[in-house]
């Protein structure tokens, strides 16, 4: 068992009946041109996999989870938790950093933590266990390691609902908006909690809350918009 499968097993208890797709999802290409004695491939072809893959997975998720969501709030949600740019986030907490076999250049580089090259490798893992063991297996991973970050309004972060909110209202002409936050507890400096509305020519058309008042500003707009919206 290789250091890499060894890791995975420990942490998510996941073992690859196939090593080498696994070494293949964390095998940059400068290490390949290092060790000709290797005659495996890079990530490359797995990554464009799991690309396809996530997009599959976290649309039937959020179609099961979220049965009174609209086609418009499904692809909302779909589009921000699918933007490569998140990845990197969670290959770190899933400590994939430690795995990539990397060329001695990119080491000292420090490609080994830069965001482009771990969003790679994530959907290159989601790839590999795709092919390996199935849609299955990829939604159990995600269930752990990515779907609980939509309760923890992670990927709210990347729907900008404030500006949705702005030119939904100011189709009609000019408008005052404010967000005024109505409560906050402070008591554990680990999960602070925050209450917003937001406010449009002084009427309160929404409120959220979470754990900064950026999160729950952006929940209010968001509950705003979709109240606002034209059906």
């Amino acid at each position: 068992m290789n250091n890499i499968q060894k890791g995975i097993k420990e942490d998510f208890g996941i073992e690859f009946a196939n090593q080498d797709l696994l070494l293949e999802a964390f095998t940059q290409g400068n290490y390949l041109n290092e060790h000709p004695e290797e005659k495996g491939r890079d990530y490359q072809r797995l990554e464009f996999l799991g690309d396809s893959v996530m997009q599959l997975i976290v649309a039937d998720y959020l179609f099961t989870r979220y049965p009174a969501w609209e086609e418009g709030q499904l692809t909302e949600m779909r589009i921000a938790m699918v933007q490569s740019k998140s990845f990197s986030h969670f290959a770190r907490l899933a400590g994939f950093n430690r795995y990539i076999r990397l060329g001695k250049g990119e080491e000292l580089s420090g490609a080994r933590n830069r965001d482009s090259l771990l969003e790679d490798i994530w959907e290159a893992f989601i790839g590999a266990l795709y092919k390996d063991q199935g849609a299955k297996a990829v939604f159990t991973f995600l269930n752990k390691a990515f779907f609980p970050a939509i309760d923890e309004g992670f990927f709210e972060e990347y729907i900008d609902y404030k500006s949705k909110l702005q030119e939904l209202l100011q189709k009609a002409g000019s408008v005052d908006i404010e967000y005024k936050v109505e409560n906050e507890d402070l008591s554990d400096p680990q999960k602070p909690h925050f209450e917003v509305t937001v406010f449009v020519n002084d009427k309160a058309i929404g409120s959220g809350s979470g754990r900064s008042i950026k999160i729950a500003e952006k929940r209010a707009a968001k509950k705003a918009y979709q109240d606002v919206t034209p059906r």
